[in-house]
């Protein structure tokens, strides 16, 4: 099996030595990995220039349906998560080169210049104005994204969890009033009863009332805001 092995090899390379020399092949080869090159540095200038489009011309039987996502449902993740969706080149990170690879492989199969990146990740991983699980995304138009590539580690369920008291206005009030209720729960009244009507009750809207007040003091003072507020929020203190 080595020997036919062998001497296939030999056959190629005698084969391949009528039509170019080593020299002629090493040229083209050079060749093609510098334009490969120059492609993947326009992509990469792209994803770090502003854009103002938000459609790219997709071929339809090419789109795989399961990457498609409205802009809805991206919406309700990110605020899920404490998540942003903004333009790529607002990430500060590096973008991988598997991500880059599949942004060239897209443009080719579908005949189209890409462009309008959009990335959703923590705020933590933007150069906000004043790195968790980051998706890279193309807009197809109607407020539909396709999307290209994720990298990073998957998102902790428990982040939906912590982050789910700040969701919204609603959510934090209703938040608050459990933790005073259960804080409230703590809190020795037997004695204080006999002597104060509703004591319970006065010491629940004392407690609710500091709940609040430490949580609006670091929580708005610190320039931060509810999930829904910020999800496409360019501003660092907001």
């Amino acid at each position: 099996m080595l020997v036919n092995t062998k001497n296939l090899e030999i056959a190629l390379r005698s084969e391949r030595s009528k039509f170019k020399s080593e020299n002629d092949i090493l040229d083209d080869v050079k060749a093609i990995l510098l334009e490969n090159e120059e492609l993947r540095k326009v992509i990469k200038h792209e994803l770090q220039t502003k854009s103002s489009t938000n459609q790219n011309d997709f071929v339809f039987d090419l789109i795989e349906t399961d990457k498609i996502f409205h802009i809805q449902e991206i919406k309700n993740v990110c605020i899920d998560y404490r998540l942003r969706f903004l333009d790529s080149h607002f990430y500060k990170n590096e973008i991988p080169e598997e991500a880059i690879s599949k942004i060239a492989t897209l443009e080719k199969n579908h005949g189209t210049k890409l462009n309008g990146f959009k990335i959703i990740a923590p705020s933590k991983a933007f150069h906000l104005l004043n790195y968790d699980d980051p998706l890279l995304f193309a807009p197809i138009g109607n407020d539909y994204y396709y999307l290209i590539h994720k990298w990073g580690n998957d998102m902790s369920p428990v982040r939906k969890l912590m982050v789910k008291p700040v969701r919204n206005l609603s959510n934090f009030i209703i938040f608050s009033l459990i933790l005073s209720v259960i804080i409230t729960c703590f809190v020795p009244a037997n004695n204080l009863s006999k002597s104060i009507p509703f004591a319970p009750f006065i010491i629940f809207l004392f407690m609710f009332k500091s709940v609040i007040a430490v949580f609006c003091y670091y929580f708005f003072m610190l320039g931060k805001n509810f999930n829904e507020e910020i999800w496409q929020n360019k501003y660092y203190n907001n």
